[in-house]
């Protein structure tokens, strides 16, 4: 079977831009969450984008065409495409899109009515506009459109590219996720169903959590044919080993509290790999710092992995930058490879309570070592949605 292999990763994140500034302050155990937010404050449009380019795209596409600046750049392909065009395609996944777009139309529709509307409008809250916006960007003119499956939607449109390359339909994609809903209608939504934490802090596994903080920003992933890609000579970051998809068919917040939806995807992750859970020496966890996902979660694990479980280091991306909803999947992915590149373990910031049944090795606080005798470290990056969507994807470092 075709592998598929990552040679680009950028991102923009509440930590910074920049996919290594990203993983290296969660490492070293930074926050990037402020006055309950996970805000991507380091961000300034014009230090990355024209001013026309910025006044032409919402600001989660914004962040998808930096992200992906930095990603083809690694990749080598800042100047030249390596392949026909037309077998590259671009898939990113988002929760919301264009969100701040519609919001602030619409405050100009009820107060200066219809013929002040933008006629950017349409364009800039699309949530496609950030596969768009790449592909015009640089001249990508394979399979091109968006992913939305809420917070599994980053890595849906990873694990959806590399299914593109593995059945032939193309010989790269530019995939990620992307998300910019920091913005007065969300955050009060996210609120009404008592989602988002009182406390302002993002804890997963904790016994004292109680929510979720939001936080923005897009990873963007260079996926290419292994073959293809060391032909030209490209340097390998990782492998997309396997992936796997499943729907908890339960309820369209809540997940099902047996983690058997999400405990489903992860058997079909490793089965698509060739690898059992023996193999696997690292989980990124989705997660998100709610009293039902983390437990859900833990339940998942155990009964995919078994007695692995329990010795297996888990943590989550979420406790340093809040839950980037659409972009989660694929900014934990790329913060994954950075971490099995350097075969260390991230911490779970802010987890000192233990909780009765949350009894996993989800990394308090404190970076260590992974333990892989010699072995290619191998992790899961687990992504799950309301709508009960289910995304796990199973990574291999680079030799």
């Amino acid at each position: 079977m075709t592998q598929v292999v990552v040679t680009g990763i950028g991102a923009v994140t509440p930590l910074g831009v920049g996919a290594r500034t990203l993983y290296e302050r969660w490492l070293a155990g930074q926050s990037g969450i402020e006055d309950g937010e996970g805000v991507a404050t380091e961000y300034e449009p014009k230090e990355h984008l024209s001013v026309k380019e910025a006044r032409r795209a919402d600001r989660f596409t914004q962040f998808a065409m930096v992200a992906g600046d930095e990603a083809l750049a690694e990749a080598g392909w800042s100047d030249e495409l390596p392949y026909d065009s037309t077998r590259v395609a671009c898939i990113i996944g988002t929760g919301i899109g264009g969100i701040g777009t519609l919001e602030h139309n619409h405050d100009v529709l009820r107060d200066s009515g219809p013929k002040k509307v933008s006629p950017l409008a349409v364009p800039l809250m699309m949530s496609n506009a950030a596969p768009g916006a790449l592909s015009m960007r640089y001249k990508l003119r394979g399979h091109s459109y968006g992913i939305v499956s809420a917070c599994a939607a980053g890595a849906h449109a990873i694990g959806t590219a590399a299914s593109l390359i593995r059945s032939g339909a193309a010989d790269a994609v530019v995939t990620g996720g992307s998300e910019a809903a920091l913005t007065p209608l969300s955050k009060a939504a996210f609120a009404a169903l008592d989602a988002l934490s009182d406390s302002g802090i993002s804890r997963p596994f904790d016994a004292r959590r109680d929510g979720f903080v939001m936080g923005e920003g897009a990873a963007v992933l260079v996926l290419e044919d292994a073959d293809k890609a060391r032909e030209r000579g490209a340097t390998i970051l990782a492998t997309i080993k396997g992936y796997g998809a499943s729907s908890d068919a339960h309820h369209i917040t809540a997940p099902q509290a047996e983690g058997l939806g999400a405990a489903q995807a992860i058997d079909q992750a490793l089965q698509s790999a060739g690898l059992g859970p023996e193999d696997i020496d690292y989980v990124n966890a989705h997660g998100t710092s709610t009293p039902l996902n983390d437990r859900a979660e833990t339940k998942a694990i155990k009964l995919a992995l078994g007695d692995r479980a329990l010795h297996i280091p888990v943590s989550s991306t979420k406790s340093a930058i809040g839950h980037l909803l659409g972009a989660a999947g694929a900014v934990e992915a790329a913060a994954t490879i950075l971490a099995l590149r350097d075969r260390m373990a991230p911490p779970t910031l802010g987890y000192e309570e233990v909780e009765e049944g949350l009894d996993l090795d989800y990394v308090p606080n404190t970076a260590r070592a992974l333990e892989v005798n010699g072995h290619l470290p191998v992790a899961l990056s687990n992504a799950f949605g309301f709508g009960g969507h289910n995304a796990v994807l199973c990574l291999e470092a680079a030799e």
